[in-house]
């Protein structure tokens, strides 16, 4: 039983992994990823739910909840040569959403190291409306 778990734990790093390298791009701390905004190069893209967005998101950030991101894509498609800074909380559901984006033949494509969390923890704003 323990080797069962031991295994199933080993498998799940190495998808987690294997995933994070197929959605691989650059990751920028929440300051540079302020000033490529800033420089009007950049959109930030929030894939959170529409719950966690409302809570509080990055100023000017467009949300695509990744559980809609597939029937939003035409949408999005509108920023395909826009650098787009893709975030969640943490980085697994930004991870997912990346390798969708390269899919649909984006380019430019950054994330924000950390999630949203560290934007809060460097004391970076949020707004909720």
């Amino acid at each position: 039983l323990l080797f069962v778990a031991l295994f199933a734990t080993l498998g799940m790093l190495v998808y987690t992994e294997w995933t994070r390298a197929q959605g691989s791009a650059t990751a920028l701390s929440p300051y540079a990823a302020t000033q490529l905004v800033n420089g009007g190069e950049a959109l930030f893209v929030d894939v959170r739910d529409e719950k966690e967005y409302k809570s509080g998101h990055l100023l000017n950030a467009r949300s695509f909840p990744l559980s809609k991101l597939d029937e939003r894509m035409h949408e999005i498609e509108k920023l395909k040569g826009r650098d787009l800074i893709v975030y969640c909380d943490n980085g697994m559901r930004t991870t997912r959403a990346m390798g969708k984006l390269k899919k649909q033949g984006f380019e430019k494509l950054h994330t924000l190291a950390g999630g949203i969390v560290a934007w809060e923890k460097a004391n970076l704003p949020t707004v909720t409306k």
